[in-house]
């Protein structure tokens, strides 16, 4: 496999991992005491992960998108 595919493929599995992991630990999270207070409203411990899953996952489509355009260039 020559460097640019290899690169590529780097790219796409980067992606689809951030797509698959972050989600979980987001059930995770959302399980957690911490998340919620005592009325059931979301706390600043939620409020933070939910962002960084959201981005991650953002970022994570990113990557494979850009992997897979890169690999079929």
């Amino acid at each position: 496999m020559q460097l640019p595919a290899a690169l590529a493929w780097l790219l796409i599995v980067a992606g689809v991992w951030s797509i698959v992991v972050w989600p979980q630990f987001l059930r995770r999270v959302m399980k957690d005491p911490r998340a919620r207070d005592e009325s059931g409203r979301a706390t600043r411990f939620l409020t933070v992960h939910m962002y960084l899953v959201a981005i991650s996952v953002t970022l994570g489509v990113a990557v494979a998108v850009v992997g897979v355009r890169t690999l079929f260039v």
